[in-house]
This record gives C-alpha cells, sequence and structure tokens, in this order.
C-alpha cells in the first residue's frame, strides 16, 4: 500500500540555519536537537509512529507526507516516507493564518458571529492566501500520486479540510479531525459550506462519540469511525536517577516539593490561568506546591511556522497572574523541551493537570498514565470520556474542582498510588498497537469500498 499524508504541522523543523537552504537530505545525514528538532504536537506524536508501524509491519511500502514548512529543504526522506512541504511568500502566509485562526476559534467555541460571518470570511483578501495553500498541498500530493500511484489520501486536522475537495480524484480520501467538534458551537450559516468540504472525504476519523454525533448532525452521510488518539510507548524512556535531579536542578526544584506538572503548549485555550488560580487556591493547605509549565508555543505561534504571537503575549498574562496571586518562585515555565527532559518531568511530578477549556483530546493524559501519575483532567477534553473518577483520574470542571482534587491527592499519598498502579491499563486505551489495528481497518475498509 502506498498513502499520501497531509498536515498542516511538519514532521521535522530545521534548527540548524545553514542546512536552511539546501533542497534535499536525508535525515539520517543529520543530528536530532542539533541540526532538527521533531515537532511537538498530537498530530505528528500520532501519524509518525503509525506510519512507522505500517512500514515495519509490512501494511505500507512508503508514504510521502505534504505540510507546511516556509523555512525548511523541499524535500526530507526518512526511510520509505518522504516529506514534501509547502513554501508560501510571507504575505500570503501572514493572511492564510489569519483565516485559520478565525476557524480555530470557530471549532473553540470563541468565534464572535456577530463581527464577521462566513460570507464575509470568505470574501477577504486572507480567504484568498487560505485557498491557495490547501491549493499548493493538494497539487504537491497530486504530484506524489503520479509517482507513488497512491491507494488511499489521510489529510489531516482542521486546516487542511479543503484540501479533499482540491485532490479531484476519484481515489478514496480520508479526514481526520483532531480539535473539538460541537454542533452547538457552529452557527447555522457556516454548516452548508463545512459540510460541502466534509462531503469530498470518503470518511471521517473523529476522537470521540460526541464528534461523531455532532458531524452526524452536520448531516454528513458517509463513513465516521472513532479511534482514539495514540502514541508509541517506545517513544517514551524512563529517565535516569540522575537525569531527574538535573532537570531539578535547571529548574529549582526542592526535594521536598510537592510538584504538579502541566504539560500543554502555550494557548490560553489550554487554561493554565486556571491551574495558576487553582494553585493559589491549594498553597494554605500545600505550602510546599509547586506548578511546572512545560511547553511554549504551537508550530503557527513559531518562527518557523505562522509566527503569531499569541504564545508570548499569552506567557506575560501569565507571568502577572502568577505575580499577582503572590506565587513568585512556585511557578515554573520550562519552555519546550527534549523527551529526555520530558521524561524527568513526569516522573518527578505528583499529578498532572489539563485544565482546557477546550481540548480536541489530550495525549498528555496517556503520558501521564504511562508514567504512573494520576490526571487531573477537564470535561471540556475529548479523552474526559475515559477518566473516571478516583479510578484513573478526576474530571474536572472549574478552579474550585481543580484545587479541591490537588489538595485531596496530596494528602492522600494511598489514592494517587492506587491511580497510578492502574494507570498502564488505561494508558493502553490509546497505545499505538491499539491505534494502528484500528486504522488498519479504517485503510482497509475505505480502500474496498
Amino acid at each position: 500500500m502506498h498513502i499520501g499524508v497531509c498536515s498542516q504541522t511538519p514532521l521535522v523543523r530545521i534548527k540548524n540555519p545553514n542546512l536552511l537552504n539546501r533542497v534535499f537530505f536525508n535525515l539520517s545525514e543529520l543530528k536530532e536537537d542539533v541540526d532538527y528538532v521533531f515537532s511537538p504536537g498530537g498530530v505528528t506524536r500520532m501519524l509518525y509512529p503509525l506510519l512507522k508501524r505500517l512500514i515495519r509491519t509490512n501494511l505500507l511500502e512508503s508514504a510521502v507526507w505534504v505540510s507546511l514548512n516556509p523555512h525548511g529543504p523541499e524535500k526530507i526522506t526518512i526511510g520509505n516516507i518522504e516529506l514534501n512541504y509547502v513554501k508560501i511568500h510571507e504575505p500570503f502566509l501572514k493572511g492564510y493564518g489569519a483565516v485559520k485562526e478565525a476557524f480555530w476559534n470557530l471549532f473553540h467555541g470563541m468565534f464572535d458571529s456577530g463581527k464577521k460571518n462566513i460570507i464575509e470570511l470568505v470574501w477577504q483578501e486572507d480567504y484568498a492566501d487560505y485557498n491557495l495553500y490547501n491549493r499548493l498541498c493538494s497539487e504537491l500530493l497530486k504530484k506524489a500520486d503520479k509517482e507513488k500511484d497512491f491507494d488511499v489520501f489521510y489529510v489531516h486536522d482542521f486546516q487542511q479540510l479543503p484540501t479533499g475537495k482540491m485532490l479531484s480524484t476519484v481515489k478514496p480520501k480520508i479526514f481526520r479531525w483532531h480539535i473539538p467538534f460541537n454542533h452547538f458551537a457552529i452557527p447555522a450559516e457556516w454548516r452548508d459550506y463545512l459540510l460541502k468540504y466534509f462531503e469530498a472525504y470518503d470518511a471521517v476519523v473523529v476522537s470521540s462519540s460526541s464528534y461523531e454525533n455532532s458531524l452526524r448532525k452536520l448531516g454528513y452521510t458517509n463513513k465516521i469511525y472513532r479511534v482514539y488518539p495514540y502514541i508509541d510507548f517506545e517513544d517514551y524512556v524512563q529517565p535516569s536517577k540522575g537525569e531527574v535531579q538535573a532537570f531539578c536542578d535547571k529548574y529549582g526544584i526542592r526535594e521536598d516539593d510537592f510538584v504538579v506538572a502541566m504539560v500543554a503548549r502555550l494557548d490560553p485555550l489550554k487554561g493554565h490561568d486556571i491551574a495558576i488560580q487553582a494553585v493559589a487556591k491549594c498553597v494554605k493547605h500545600i505550602p510546599n506546591i509547586k506548578l511546572l509549565i512545560v511547553g511554549n508555543g504551537s508550530f503557527s505561534s513559531s518562527s518557523q511556522g505562522l509566527k503569531l504571537s499569541k504564545a508570548e503575549r499569552w506567557k506575560e498574562k501569565l507571568v502577572e497572574l502568577v505575580a499577582l496571586h503572590g506565587l513568585d518562585g512556585r511557578v515554573v515555565f520550562t519552555g519546550h523541551v527534549n523527551s529526555t527532559a520530558l521524561g524527568a518531568a513526569y516522573e518527578r511530578c505528583a499529578l498532572t493537570v489539563l485544565p482546557s477549556k477546550a481540548e480536541g483530546f489530550g495525549l498528555v493524559v496517556v503520558e501521564s498514565w504511562l508514567y504512573g501519575k494520576p490526571p487531573l483532567v477537564s470535561a471540556n477534553a475529548g479523552i474526559a470520556e475515559l477518566v473516571k473518577n478516583g479510578t484513573n483520574g478526576f474530571v474536572i470542571r472549574s478552579v474550585d474542582e481543580l484545587a479541591e482534587a490537588i489538595t485531596k491527592l496530596a494528602k492522600d499519598e494511598k489514592l494517587r498510588q492506587e491511580i497510578g498502579d492502574r494507570s498502564l491499563e488505561s494508558a493502553m486505551m490509546c497505545s499505538i498497537e491499539r491505534g494502528m489495528t484500528e486504522e488498519s481497518r479504517v485503510l482497509r475498509e475505505v480502500i474496498e469500498g
């Protein structure tokens, strides 16, 4: 089987400026963390392990992955996976980013339809830039299809929704939706527009049962598959005591600190402010509490991406909030960390929090389970349907509930241990093995019709 894949976020970002002008190279020639880094985010964390496993088990012969990367080579190869990059100039990139953010706000319940409806949006010049990007993605996929003769196209995430319609092919197309999809958040005048693009796909894959129901209510009649997002446990290493200590020394974490970890990109929707306010309420009960915020901006916020500045602006507000609550020294921002440091953060913390205001799924909860740490998860996250209170974590709906859950677990080490002991069983629901089985079924059924 040969597959054409598309996502906005590239698998690899080039770190070494001396390599930016090269047209092509094999990733095996380069050194990770020196010449390049793997892009963070749920799409890349799922898709790359899936393609590797499918190739390893001879279910897939080759893959071409098309994505946006304005500052990098045109092509990179990793074994039988070929990365092709779309490049658009800065003015068009800015316009694309503006429309992409409008859609992001819409699906996360933050779009003010009174300011701009769908008709006004599509007549903006920025919308032409959004279409240009999707058109370039489709053209690259069609070019690769002539060389590889794909059996199927697999398009990922909301910004790429028009790509399928632009492909103009009778070959099967699958769309994977990664962010929240709630029909009640979509204004009526937007529904026909969205349905037109969804209908270009033979099947849509979603992350939760509620998203499946919403897509049916929109009017989509083709196949829908619910497949929980997944990670490859082999990508997560158990850090040594020395590595954990080095991490603690770097970020000023003392031996007696009660560490609450939040692993999430810097975005207002992730609810860092909720975590900070909850910690402020916990101080009187847990005087040694410390909040560890791990992550920076997304690809859209990065200098190699769309250069949207919301991550920087959000961090400034969070720093002000920390000072307002007198939490200086109790909240640590690590920024982006490598896999070793991420493992050390999970190993050192007592529990994790994901208080998102809207969250498509939440793979960091699976990571928390993998390291045996209780997760406190927003009811607004797709993965909340897998969390059972007091069994494998807690579902929270407010600052007060989050503070109460943190305090409860801080004072009940036995409960923390019990949840930790059951965590691997919970993580298995989102393992690459289960994901590959379900994704293979999706691919087979869609290809066979």
